[in-house]
């Protein structure tokens, strides 16, 4: 198995969890477009952009938490690098999705490949930090991190993620 990877396209039931997942955020993304002419209107007339507001009752900031995926070659390697981040509390919670294939482009191949997921759960202010780690300890080339901002969920959950997180996010070396 070769250590280089690019980012990867999920087939099986990883597809249908991607789909899941992305489907929230596009949403969002659309919504916030559906705003941004009522943003400019209120930057033109001198009164600031509206904030992001906590959820009615929960007491959640929609996207202060996020889920990051990271694609590793096999177990061994994803248990590793999942328990380093949640022993760091890079991450509330890492779950590992077995037997994914991915199908990508490299160095002007196609190239196929099994592989395991990670899903995991943090603090959106820490993603460059996780990130960082992941790429220092990471076999592959180019490892695959990407975040998607939650906007919503069980707000214990949520707020379990913030309290497992805590210790890092008051850290000076990680203050936004």
């Amino acid at each position: 198995m070769r250590w280089v990877r690019a980012p990867a396209v999920l087939l099986g039931g990883g597809a249908a969890l991607l789909s899941l997942l992305w489907m929230p955020a596009l949403l969002s993304v659309a919504s916030r477009l559906l705003l941004l002419p009522r943003a400019l209107l209120s930057m033109a007339s001198g009164s600031p952009p509206p904030q992001p507001s906590m959820a009615s009752d929960s007491g959640y900031v929609p996207g202060s938490v996020s889920a990051a995926f990271v694609t590793c070659p096999n177990e061994k390697v994803a248990k590793e690098i999942a328990r380093a981040v949640v022993e760091k509390r890079l991450a509330a919670c890492v779950n590992l999705i077995p037997q994914i294939t991915s199908i990508y482009e490299w160095k002007g191949k196609i190239e196929e490949d099994s592989e395991v997921l990670m899903m995991i759960k943090t603090r959106s202010s820490l993603v460059p930090a996780l990130t960082d780690f992941v790429r220092s300890v990471h076999p592959y080339e180019v490892a695959e991190v990407i975040a998607l901002p939650v906007e919503q969920g069980n707000s214990p959950y949520l707020r379990w993620v913030h309290q497992v997180t805590e210790s890092v996010f008051n850290s000076s070396s990680l203050l936004p």
